[in-house]
């Protein structure tokens, strides 16, 4: 499984923040990078009961439908005392108008309503590539740390404004994009895809 210099790669998501973030991290690759919403490609539905699952079905799917390798990725938040809730379910905790104000209250007040005092949790990453002709690969990466209240930042997107990575101090919503890409879960998804060669440089 090799992608050639100026191969077409779709990026298998809806979300505009998701998208804009894989996109900057192929930014060094002779690749033509498009997005599953500009190509009117429809959003499946998520029935996984991993992220690995969540996202082949997705890269399965966009590979299917235009005929183009494709890049899926199935990230969440996994928060320990809540027994690794929202997880696959992240984005859906921010319901149908994709409000992650109200996820991030959500998460608080699930952690009160346990009288929770740990306040560890995960991001967790899995990038999903599906070739037309049925060949795949599958990326794993996540990074650990504590969430804080109420949400600061507004750099990043989802969760982040409440997400502090081990060894930091701000969240991933007030770092520059350029630390958090050096560093996030689904930075460490993608090296693990860079290393296994498939992308030609």
């Amino acid at each position: 499984m090799r992608l050639a210099r100026g191969a077409t790669l779709v990026i298998a998501s809806h979300n505009p923040g998701k998208v804009r973030e894989i996109r900057e991290l192929l930014e060094a690759f002779p690749l033509l990078v498009k997005g599953a919403a500009e190509l009117g490609l429809p959003e499946p539905e998520e029935t996984g009961a991993t992220f690995v699952e969540n996202a082949l079905l997705k890269a399965r799917a966009a590979a299917k439908a235009c005929g183009e390798a494709a890049l899926a990725d199935d990230s969440g938040l996994a928060v320990k005392a809540l027994d690794g809730a929202p997880g696959i379910y992240s984005a859906r905790w921010a319901g149908e108008k994709k409000d992650f104000a109200f996820a991030m209250a959500r998460v608080e007040r699930a952690l009160k309503d346990k009288n929770a005092q740990d306040r560890s949790a995960k991001f967790v990453c899995v990038l999903a590539l599906a070739m037309p002709d049925g060949e795949q690969a599958v990326f794993e990466g996540e990074v650990a740390g504590d969430l804080v209240f109420p949400p600061r930042g507004d750099k990043g997107f989802g969760y982040d404004p409440i997400f502090v990575a081990e060894g930091m101090h701000e969240t991933f919503g007030e770092i520059q994009p350029a630390i958090k890409h050096a560093m996030s879960h689904r930075a460490r998804a993608f090296q693990k895809l860079l290393d296994s060669g498939v992308l030609e440089t």
